[in-house]
């Protein structure tokens, strides 16, 4: 995923109702509006295609009411290319790995095991979103997850996605990318998403120009030190991804906000 963004439940607890008394004064406030919940699947290793289709699938049919959801997934080997996506940016064809034109935006890269994937199924109208808002809150969760193992991390002005920032654990790799992203809005509904690479078989990068950039470096957090395991840096992502969401949700409904 390394997209321009394209044109256990981490729900908030249920409020009580409260029925309106006769002596509430008629200039009393209306109740704050609830941040909708967003809840948290845990799909396991999936094939690209069928999340992909799934995905399509829930945006399709889902309503004004649907609840949000964020999808964590781990996908066996696959190229995936952008729907302006040049193929020539697939450099030596692997035929173990298939490759799988997508409706984002962007251009190819590569999903494999040790990468976790997190697809954002949000309807951004009713979290008065906009969509460079939620790619700097994606990126911000990616940062903010990789902080928390001792790994700093940066973003690049126009060029989506997370990259190894200068620190002690850098080592040769500051500049490598280690997450990318890529969203799709289809009726004012999101879905694609991030991807953050673990523990993974780096190879297939090196037959790939990474999101059309020729020579980019691709890394993983073992690489660089961190042994935790798929599903401790799942948790700590999904954590970071439903907060963000919740502040950014809080702060446009407490300043009446649109922008």
């Amino acid at each position: 995923m390394c997209a321009e963004p394209v044109s256990e439940s981490v729900s908030s607890p249920p409020v009580p109702s409260v029925v309106a008394q006769a002596s509430t004064p008629p200039h009393a406030s209306a109740p704050a509006p609830q941040c909708p919940p967003l809840n948290v699947i845990w799909r396991g290793v999936q094939s690209y295609e069928e999340s992909f289709a799934a995905m399509r699938a829930f945006t399709d049919a889902r309503t004004s009411e649907t609840p949000d959801e964020l999808w964590l997934v781990e996908h066996p080997p696959v190229f995936t290319l952008g729907q302006a996506g040049d193929p020539a940016h697939l450099l030596a064809a692997d035929p173990s790995i298939p490759l799988v034109k997508v409706d984002r935006g962007g251009q190819i890269t590569y999903h494999g095991p040790g990468q976790i994937v997190g697809y954002l199924l949000l309807d951004l109208r009713r979290r008065r979103l906009m969509v460079r808002e939620l790619v700097t809150l994606i990126e911000d969760a990616v940062i903010d997850t990789l902080a928390a193992y001792n790994l700093a991390s940066v973003r690049r002005a126009g060029a989506p996605g997370i990259y190894v920032g200068p620190g002690p654990h850098a080592g040769l790799h500051e500049g490598a990318k280690i997450a990318a992203l890529g969203l799709r809005i289809r009726n004012g509904c999101s879905y694609h998403g991030v991807s953050l690479n673990v523990n993974m078989d780096l190879r297939p990068f090196l037959a790939i120009n990474p999101c059309g950039y020729a020579g980019l470096e691709t890394v993983d957090m073992a690489t660089l030190g961190v042994a935790c395991g798929w599903d401790d840096v799942a948790r700590t992502l999904a954590a970071r991804l439903a907060a963000n969401l919740d502040d950014a949700f809080a702060h446009r409904t407490s300043t009446g906000s649109t922008e």
